[in-house]
């Protein structure tokens, strides 16, 4: 089963934008994000409607924050893509009738609901912000100076 990436690349791209100056393209993005423009003009249309970024057309245009990184939690982020599946595993359901596959699913799916919780609450408590400083400190430890063209060299 494949992962859904997007918290992740969202995330990242969101930390690289707050790092550039001025609008960055979605042909920028896609860059930095290693997947094509479309994907990155679907994810952050997501984001501008819940307040997140604004963008801009025609020449100088682009995607810009336009959210305080120390409000805004992973937890928001994560609602603003839908709230993505975020577990591979899953109940078995091809017996719902079967006494055995309700007794599992009942277990599993306790099990699997209080992950999931566990995980909403830690997103909920960081921070753009927290990411934020952990780049700088991470970026300060290697003496260097990073833009999108060279941010995945390292």
């Amino acid at each position: 089963m494949r992962r859904d990436s997007r918290l992740s690349g969202v995330l990242h791209v969101l930390l690289h934008m707050a790092e550039q100056p001025g609008p960055q393209t979605s042909e920028t993005l896609a860059r930095a994000m290693n997947t094509n423009p479309v994907v990155v003009r679907r994810i952050m249309a997501g984001l501008r409607d819940q307040g997140f970024v604004s963008s801009e057309k025609g020449h100088g245009g682009g995607w810009t924050i336009a959210a305080d990184f120390e409000a805004v939690t992973l937890r928001e982020i994560y609602d603003a893509l839908g709230r993505p599946e975020m577990l591979a595993m899953g109940n078995r359901t091809d017996a719902p009738g079967c006494l055995v596959e309700q007794t599992v699913n009942a277990a599993l799916g306790q099990a699997f609901d209080e992950a999931e919780a566990l995980l909403l609450n830690w997103f909920g408590e960081i921070t753009l912000a927290q990411l934020s400083e952990d780049f700088h400190a991470r970026l300060s430890d290697l003496g260097g100076a990073v833009t999108l063209e060279n941010a995945h060299e390292a």
